[in-house]
Formats: structure tokens, C-alpha cells, sequence
């Protein structure tokens, strides 16, 4: 199979990977690395593995019954009294959560800007809504397919920009492979691990990873395919993370330097590796922006739809509108000036909030013998996904914890 076959064999794996290497992840992955050098990178790889469990379900689910987990749940619950009162929270939850997500994810993209063409007085909203139109446009024009092949293209930049700049700085390979195979908790890192797992498994991720695979793969006899573009471009996803934690390391607490973001580490690193790492940093940043804010609005959209009985896609009006309405929130959170902290404390809530939520209305869905059949799941899959529930739970309790204690 040539280079560009393999290519046209992916997509919904990559609109996964697209939508969680985003802005927050880059700054917690950049901060991980400024602040613990290798130590946590263990926790990269547990979240994703963690991922793809969840995620091959949803492909599955996806693949198997070409419906998405919305419209399973809608059938499942049908005649169920909580059915209502758990569809509006998991609307509500995901429309404000993914918008206070997409401020983060268009205040990232502006920042990526900055770092390339250099602060201004009025750079960082002009970036906003520049990044805000692109996104819009690709979501009002765009079918899937098109969408699809955005941010595949979009991952594949990523992906090139933060290798390149990894080659530039030169880690320490042998710290980096202790960091992945021998797990430890520095004093002070606790939040930090949380926040990278937190950033990796992403519950939005399961509504629109289920609905790609309904839209991509016609059937059971592309489960294989499914399977594989799951683990490969989750698995790349989570590679590029360990790049820029391993950029941080190298670059930043090598030297001693400080840094708050990714935005700081683009241009911080001029003056140490010359302007290409600055470049190619912030060009990354931009692009794990940009595939973010079309991913956020786009999921939002296929979950609403599905639970609410929505026919027609992508290219629908109701279905253009609900996802533009989540890009406009976000960019308006964006550009009032808002604090940063106080959109990632929201994000964080509302992650906290549902990822235990999702994760287990999707176990519940591919136990659903009667749409499954012998691709529900098994005891093997149902361990792996409790156990990713636990922590997602713990991990949910301890995110609601403190975003209370900093409000």
C-alpha cells in the first residue's frame, strides 16, 4: 500500500488526535516538561493507552451499528425516566464546556501568532478572529470529507513542526525513555499529571469519534481499518505530546529557565536554538489551535443532533448552526479579556464534570447485545474500561476539587 493509499485509510483517528492536541494540552505538556523534565512523561503514555480503549469503542460502536453514541443512547433510553434530565445535562455540559474550551483553544492559536509575527497592540484579538473565521468557514463549507482531510492535514503539520523542533534541541534520549517506563510523582506534580491526563482523554472525543466512524466506515468489515486508524493516529497523537514534553525539558529546565506557556517556550527558544525553533514551535501551536477549534464545535454539534433527533449531518442548517453558535462563544470568551485561568478552571469543571459521565454511558452502550451482537463487549474490554473509568472518576472528583478551591 503506498504512502498515499495509507493516508486516504485514516480519518476519524486523526479528528481525535486533532481535537486533543490542542492549545491546553501543548501549555500543560510545555509546563510538564519546563517544570519536571522527563518525570512525568509515564503519564503520557498511560493516557494515551487509556484513549485508545475509549476510543476504539466508539469507532466500534460507530462502525458496527452506523450509529452514532448519541443516537444509541437516544434508542437505549427511550423509555427511561432519567432519559431527559441526562440528555439536558450532557447537552448543557458539553455546549459550555466545549465553548469555554474553544476560548482556549482560539487564545492558544493567537498566542502561536504572536510568537511568529511578534506582539502588538492589537495582534493578539486580530489573531482571534482571524483564527475564528478560518475555523467557521471550514465548518459552514465544509462536508465531511473535507473536514476530515483539514485536519488530518492540520495533525500531519503538527506533527512535523514539534518533531522538527525536537530534533533542534537535542534531548536526552535515555532520561526520556526512564520518564516513559519508570512512573514517579515529584513533589509539586500532581496537578501537572492530572492536567495531562485530563487533556488526553477528552469526552467530547467519544461523541465524535463514533459519529466520523458512522460516516467513514460502511460496516463490520471495516472494523480492521477502524482498529488501526485508532491506534495509529491516537498513538501519533501521544507521540507528538512526548515531543514537546521532551522540548520543554531540553529547552527550558536543562537551563533553568522559566516559562508559563507554550507561548513563552516559542519564543524563548530563539536566542538558545535560532528563529527555525521559534517558528516551527509557534506554527505549531497555531495549527494544534486551529484542527482544536474546528474539532470542539464540531463535536458539539454531532452529540446535539443525535441526541435530539437531528437528520442530515454535517451540511445541515440546524447542524452548521449549533457548531458556528459554540466557534462565536469561544471567540467572544476570547476576546473580553478574560483571564486565562479563569477559562481553564471553567474547562476544567466541565471536563471534570462529564468525562466519568460519557465514559460510562459508553460502556453502557457497547454492552447493548442487541445492536452489537458478537462485537459487544467481553469481560477483557469491560476491565479495560472500568479501570479507565476509576480513574477517570478520581480524576473527575479531584478537577471539580480544585477548580472550586481557585474560584
Amino acid at each position: 500500500m503506498s504512502f498515499r493509499q495509507r493516508l486516504k485509510s485514516f480519518g476519524p483517528g486523526a479528528l481525535v488526535a486533532a481535537a486533543f492536541i490542542g492549545p491546553g494540552t501543548v501549555t500543560t505538556a510545555t509546563l510538564a516538561g519546563a517544570n519536571f523534565a522527563y518525570a512525568l512523561l509515564w503519564a503520557l503514555v498511560f493516557a494515551t493507552l487509556a484513549t485508545i480503549i475509549l476510543q476504539e469503542m466508539a469507532a466500534r460502536l460507530g462502525t458496527i451499528t452506523q450509529m452514532g453514541l448519541g443516537e444509541v443512547l437516544r434508542e437505549r433510553l427511550k423509555v427511561s425516566i432519567w432519559r431527559w434530565p441526562l440528555f439536558a445535562l450532557i447537552m448543557v455540559a458539553l455546549y459550555f464546556g466545549n465553548a469555554a474550551y474553544q476560548a482556549g483553544n482560539l487564545s492558544g492559536a493567537a498566542l502561536g501568532i504572536e510568537a511568529v509575527f511578534g506582539p502588538g497592540k492589537h495582534m493578539f484579538r486580530s489573531a482571534v478572529l482571524f483564527i475564528a473565521v478560518v475555523a467557521g468557514l471550514i465548518l459552514w463549507r465544509g462536508n465531511y470529507k473535507q473536514i476530515e482531510k483539514t485536519l488530518i492535514a492540520l495533525v500531519l503539520f503538527m506533527g512535523l513542526a514539534f518533531v522538527a523542533t525536537f530534533i533542534i534541541v537535542r534531548p536526552d534520549i535515555s532520561a526520556l525513555a526512564r520518564g516513559m517506563l519508570l512512573p514517579s510523582i515529584p513533589d509539586g506534580s500532581l496537578l501537572t499529571i492530572i492536567a495531562l491526563i485530563g487533556t488526553t482523554v477528552v469526552p467530547y472525543n467519544l461523541f465524535l469519534h463514533a459519529s466520523a466512524a458512522k460516516a467513514k466506515w460502511g460496516g463490520r468489515e471495516n472494523l480492521s481499518a477502524a482498529r488501526t486508524d485508532t491506534v495509529v493516529a491516537i498513538g501519533l497523537g501521544g507521540l507528538i505530546t512526548v515531543f514537546i514534553v521532551s522540548t520543554a525539558a531540553a529547552g527550558m529546565f536543562a537551563r533553568g529557565l522559566s516559562v508559563s506557556g507554550a507561548g513563552d517556550l516559542a519564543v524563548q527558544f530563539e536566542p538558545l536554538f535560532g528563529a527555525s525553533s521559534r517558528y516551527l514551535m509557534g506554527l505549531g501551536f497555531v495549527a494544534a489551535g486551529l484542527s482544536s477549534s474546528i474539532t470542539a464545535p464540531l463535536a458539539t454539534a454531532y452529540a446535539i443532533s443525535e441526541i435530539t433527533g437531528i437528520k442530515g449531518g454535517v451540511t445541515t442548517p440546524k447542524f452548521r448552526a449549533i457548531s458556528i453558535s459554540v466557534l462565536v462563544f469561544g471567540m467572544i470568551v476570547a476576546m473580553t479579556g478574560i483571564k486565562p485561568i479563569t477559562i481553564i478552571v471553567g474547562a476544567q469543571f466541565a471536563n471534570g464534570l462529564l468525562l466519568p459521565i460519557i465514559a460510562a454511558f459508553l460502556l453502557f452502550a457497547m454492552n447493548q447485545k442487541e445492536m452489537l451482537g458478537e462485537y459487544a463487549n467481553g469481560w477483557k474490554a469491560n476491565l479495560a474500561g472500568a479501570a479507565v473509568l476509576v480513574v477517570a472518576l478520581g480524576l473527575g472528583l479531584r478537577m471539580i476539587a480544585k477548580s472550586f478551591s481557585l474560584l
